[in-house]
């Protein structure tokens, strides 16, 4: 039996545990040792999500040492984690890791890679968000274990806390950050439901009265990285009142960490003489800096203003410092009128034309957090009006009659009280609101709280999931549909068992399937067909398995149902069980390695008409039984496709996929001629272009790998050797760091100058098709960047000769590019680095080299994020120029501000026109 029951809430800002004897009453918070000051240990009950990672010789093992290390070990790790490390990266900049938690929920970069700190030099030794948060963890149990040696951390009853807007994906990421940190059985629980369960123990004994005028409460909790939004209806029952979650919002990463950018954003503009446009690096020192300026001025007792110091570098550290006052009535305006303003109840957030980035992260469009809360209130209008006893068919804002602020950000009066007075003008009367007397322990306390429910010892919220999932249909005729896994309010351990639906499942392949999830109100029952299209539903990373043939069955598919739970930790979980035999059963694992491109949730209308007659041509030609088809028929077959399906361009995602099954099926017949190898090359590579954003292309793309290694049949064909380059630049979307290495690779020895001697020719025939090569190493944005450098520089230097390919220019734009096509972020070639790239086009004619332009105008791209961008002087002569050549517009707005890229700007970048109906998910 566990001694303690034990709470963490892992923020984005601080990490607190709180805990409470398994026989008591009495919640305590744990002050957590960890470094105040060099060589300086203290107990506060908040350990800041933050690590430093010191230079060599930056700091000694003494400075360094905690209760529970040697100086020795401590010195090895050169690592800070807590208070002393934010002191020291709001001095040095560069060095600091922060918002761990956000990078868990963004999907657009590898979370198990090491890419913090973000935009740091290559010295500075980094982690993965998925360690980072693991060691946050470690150092609590650590502390833990060195103060209970008796009842250590893993053996207790621990909760941990996510924020309810967490999908799938980042909860299983924090998770396995648990596992890593010694932590293997641990409880998820929503932060909002957290704060709430604080209230509800503090008041158990009085509940009936303080929440007899409560029918809807609205649990708004703003931290460091997200805007969490929860609604819980209350029902009297035998005089005591029954909680049920009705709803929850979506993932809103804005939060405090989004009020000290802007801070930071307003005292770099008036630092003075020095570089206007601070670093990456820089900025991020300057935003430790406004951190402590925003809460002293948004405190109880504020001062009038308070200086915020930016420190010099080097040998400047003190002597090239610059300081900024910040009046408390510049923040008052720029955080509580920029961040709650006083909007009404039918105003929503504004939609930017593209992605707001900075430090990597997408915070969100609109920084109104009042208006996500009127959005999120409209979206939940239906089941509100049922738990405030109004009229279905109301009209107006169904409004909560009470309130519960949670946050960091609400430690500031003028925050909560802000946000109080627009929802009570928006309801025409004050709303009810809970006191949370410390909005900093409150969702650690509850993590307890919420145990203690569990056993019965306390009220308990109800609600189950607070979401629907669904099965994207991997079928053409099937239309924009999904298949109802698990409806919004299952319960705990509930298990959904979808009896009336049959699927076929391949035996001896992995096998994904693709799920959405939708909070929104409607009721939806389990195996129900729903149309994706016309709702708000958010993509999850797919779930997959590999379901073996029993014994020497040759049985190539068997027929399975699914189930679905929500677990008892609180993730959902999925499995496959044989219609034969139901004890043969498989769990479907989220995968959630490497970069996760959602693909869209739309698919094809309806499977074209003519595709059993396409089928029956490409068997024809490359089936099993030999035809007598000669060289002209062979030759023909794409022709007569187009004549079947329309043209090539027409083909949509579903049908592509689908032909792309037919080549792949007959495979083994694409060597019976020079002609039938040249034509299946390329036909399939442009049915499974861009070799990810669709159902199974992941799967697609891993049997194509399998025939890499055995190259070409007709060496001697120049044509064969540039459709095979061509496919794996199709595909190359689909293929990981590892498969994308291994190909450049091999094309580095014909790539690398003349003479060099760097990289061995590799085995086998001699390779041909050089401006492909160049095309298919422009497409390799999973490779580091140093690999990319490496490879812009050897065309670069080619580019020199007025001879050299165009597809150089092209493939020089995809190396550099500022948002990847398909890769990861942190993969990007260093600003500094791009900068001579862009200089070098600068120097050229425009004119006499027209493709060097949307090189540029690739390299020069505006992403949002410091760390990538190039410098604003640099981008200004990029859209002068692109301007003076009559460029596109579309060209000249991606280089002067963060938008998406139009439909034929997207086929510039990938080399083709994509697919019709596959909207690219924009980074």
């Amino acid at each position: 039996m566990a001694q303690y029951i034990v709470g963490i809430d892992l923020g984005t800002s601080n990490t607190v545990v709180a805990y409470a004897s398994a026989d008591s009453d009495e919640i305590h918070v744990l002050g957590i040792d960890q470094l105040v000051g060099l060589g300086e240990v203290a107990a506060p009950p908040l350990l800041p999500s933050v690590r430093y990672h010191a230079a060599p010789g930056e700091l000694s093992g003494d400075d360094l040492q905690l209760p529970w290390q040697s100086a020795a070990s401590a010195a090895a790790r050169r690592t800070v984690v807590g208070r002393l490390a934010a002191s020291l990266g709001a001095q040095v900049p560069g060095r600091l890791v922060a918002s761990a938690k956000s990078w868990l929920s963004h999907a657009s970069v590898d979370r198990t890679a090491p890419i913090l700190p973000w935009g740091a030099d290559e010295e500075v030794g980094k982690i993965s968000p998925v360690a980072a948060s693991a060691s946050y963890l470690g150092h609590v149990c650590a502390a833990w274990n060195h103060r209970f040696p008796e009842a250590r951390l893993e053996d207790q009853d621990v909760v941990l806390t996510v924020p309810a807007s967490f999908d799938e994906g980042a909860r299983a990421l924090t998770l396995e950050a648990a596992r890593l940190a010694g932590l293997p059985s641990v409880r998820l629980l929503e932060e909002p439901q957290a704060a709430l369960y604080d209230w509800l123990f503090r008041h158990r004994l009085t509940l009936d009265k303080d929440l007899a005028q409560t029918r809807l409460v609205l649990i708004c909790d703003v931290g460091g990285g997200t805007t969490d939004l929860t609604l819980i209806r209350v029902e009297m029952a035998d005089g005591q009142p029954q909680l049920t979650r009705i709803g929850v919002g979506n993932h809103l990463m804005l939060g405090g960490d989004n009020m000290d950018l802007a801070l930071a954003h307003l005292v770099e503009q008036r630092l003075g003489p020095a570089p206007a446009r601070l670093s990456a690096s820089g900025l991020s020192q300057l935003v430790a800096r406004c951190r402590v300026a925003k809460e002293e001025l948004l405190g109880a007792q504020p001062p009038a203003s308070v200086a915020v110091t930016l420190l010099g570098a080097g040998s400047r550290l003190i002597g090239g410092a610059r300081s900024v006052e910040v009046s408390r009535q510049e923040i008052e305006q720029l955080v509580v009128d920029g961040f709650f303003p006083r909007s009404g109840p039918e105003e929503r957030p504004a939609r930017a034309r593209g992605a707001i980035v900075e430090f990597g992260l997408p915070y969100a469009a609109d920084p109104a957090v009042t208006r996500h809360v009127a959005a999120f209130l409209g979206q939940h209008a239906a089941q509100s009006r049922a738990a405030l006893d109004m009229p279905a068919q109301g009209t107006g804002l169904p409004m909560p009659d009470t309130l519960l602020l949670n946050g960091g950000v609400f430690r500031s009066e003028a925050l909560a009280g802000r946000l109080a007075e627009v929802l009570g003008n928006w309801r025409g009367a004050a709303l009810n609101v809970l006191h949370n007397d410390s909005t900093d322990l409150a969702v650690a306390r509850g993590a307890v709280a919420y145990a203690r429910a569990r056993s019965g010892q306390a009220p308990r919220i109800g609600g189950g999931s607070p979401r629907s999932y669904f099965l994207v249909l991997d079928d053409p005729g099937s239309g924009q549909q999904g298949i109802c896994l698990l409806p919004k309010g299952t319960e705990e351990g509930q298990e959904v068992h979808l009896s009336e639906r049959i699927f076929a499942l391949r035996l001896g392949h992995p096998v994904q399937f693709h799920l959405a999830s939708s909070v929104a109100d409607t009721v939806y029952q389990p195996g129900e067909l729903t149309d994706l299209a016309s709702g708000d539903f958010v993509r999850l990373p797919p779930i997959a398995t590999v379901v073996q043939a029993r014994g020497a069955s040759s049985a190539r598919e068997t027929q399975v149902q699914l189930s679905t739970s929500l677990t008892e930790v609180g993730t959902l979980e999925v499995h496959c069980s044989e219609v034969a035999d139901a004890t043969r059963r498989w769990r479907l694992e989220f995968q959630l390695r490497g970069n996760e491109t959602p693909s869209p949730t739309s698919v094809a209308e309806a499977a074209h008409p003519a595709l059993p007659q396409a089928i029956e041509a490409i068997d024809r030609t490359f089936g099993a039984r030999a035809q007598d088809v000669g060289p002209k028929e062979v030759k023909g077959l794409r022709g007569q496709l187009e004549h079947l399906l329309g043209t090539r361009v027409q083909w949509d995602s579903a049908l592509l996929r689908e032909l792309f099954g037919a080549f792949w099926e007959r495979a083994k017949r694409r060597r019976r001629s020079a002609d039938h190898e040249r034509l299946w090359l390329n036909l399939i590579g442009y049915c499974v272009r861009p070799g990810f954003g669709y159902p199974l292309d992941e799967w697609r793309v891993e049997q194509l790998w399998t025939l890499y290694e055995q190259g070409i049949q007709y060496v001697n064909e120049s044509q064969n050797w540039s459709e095979w380059w061509t496919l794996w630049r199709r595909a190359a979307g689909g293929l990981d760091e590892n498969a994308q290495l291994r190909v450049l690779d091999e094309l580095a020895f014909y790539l690398q100058p003349s003479g060099s001697g760097l990289y061995k020719r590799p085995a086998g025939p001699a390779r041909m098709g050089y401006a492909d090569m160049v095309r298919l190493a422009g497409s390799l944005e999973q490779v580091p960047a140093e690999r990319k450098i490496e490879v812009a520089g050897w065309l670069l230097a080619r580019l020199r000769k007025p001879s050299e390919n165009i597809q150089s220019w092209w493939a020089v734009g995809r190396l550099g590019a500022r948002r990847p096509f398909y890769g990861s972020a942190h993969h990007v070639v260093p600003a500094e680095i791009a900068v001579t790239w862009v200089e070098a086009i600068l120097a050229l004619d425009w004119k006499k080299v027209e493709p060097a332009a949307f090189a540029a105008a690739q390299i020069a791209r505006m992403s949002g994020d410091r760390s990538r961008d190039l410098p604003e002087e640099i981008r200004a002569t990029v859209v002068q120029r692109l301007a003076a050549a009559s460029a596109p517009q579309s060209w000249i707005a991606m280089v002067h501000e963060a938008v998406d890229l139009d439909v034929a700007d997207e086929g510039r970048v990938f080399g083709e026109a994509l697919p019709a109906g596959l909207k690219l998910i924009a980074r």
